[in-house]
């Protein structure tokens, strides 16, 4: 059955599926489940879209197990703040671009013109769907094991007292631990038209008598910059 599945692949994508396969660490009975993990909505309805359903309460729920077994002690509220931070898009986009999933993406003529193959979204929702394609296609324990592949980096550095956490929350609660006044946060500039403006921004942080200047976007976007670099100095303290 498995033969007559991948028979319907040119030789040359048959070829490169395997190249993935044997990256990905994990032997497909049935290569056309890769193929069909890979294959976006715009290229017509047999598209891994409901792989990726699945695939994301898979990864969501094994990135649970792993939180509630590796830090015991981690409260709930705290493990689903690391969670999120694990399974969002952005992570799993990093992911996919580490497995060099865009060199493998099946996307329609609207998408390879936009170019669809770098984009983000595109990029974590096939990450979700071949997750599921390999519990799909060889099970539990297997899925399992890719999701531990795909995170075991991150896990070993993972601190759950930072991540998930932007810098402007870090630099509060560190100067609350450290009974020091909240930051001050003023709007340095805005320069450019409206369309493109600039802020700049400083941050006033007591302990140091320092003011940290960044400029961004926005002004959420510096003020968080800003938090990060003063961050970056009480560390050195």
């Amino acid at each position: 059955m498995a033969a007559q599945k991948n028979e319907k692949l040119s030789v040359e994508r048959v070829a490169k599926l395997q190249r993935l396969s044997k990256t990905l660490g994990y032997q497909y009975n049935e290569l056309s489940t890769l193929q069909h993990a890979l294959t976006h909505r715009s290229v017509g309805a047999k598209n891994n879209e409901r792989l990726e359903f699945l695939g994301d309460s898979l990864v969501n729920f094994m990135i649970a197990d792993i939180l509630f077994h590796q830090f015991s002690n981690l409260p709930e509220g705290d493990m689903s703040r690391v969670r999120a931070h694990l399974v969002k898009g952005d992570t799993l986009a990093v992911i996919g671009r580490e497995y060099k999933l865009s060199d493998y993406l099946v996307l329609g003529p609207g998408e390879l013109k936009s170019g669809g193959f770098r984009r983000d979204s595109i990029i974590a929702d096939a990450v979700e769907a071949i997750i599921a394609s390999v519990y799909e296609d060889g099970g539990l324990d297997e899925c399992r094991a890719l999701v531990n592949r795909f995170y075991k980096a991150r896990l070993e550095v993972l601190d759950p007292k930072k991540v998930g956490k932007d810098p402007k929350t870090r630099l509060q609660e560190w100067l609350q631990s450290h009974n020091q006044p909240l930051p001050e946060y003023s709007i340095i500039s805005v320069n450019g038209a409206a369309h493109a403006q600039e802020f700049t921004v400083s941050c006033f942080v007591e302990k140091l008598n320092t003011k940290f200047e960044a400029t961004a976007s926005n002004r959420r976007k510096a003020e968080q910059k800003a938090a990060e670099l003063a961050l970056d100095s009480l560390a050195k303290v």
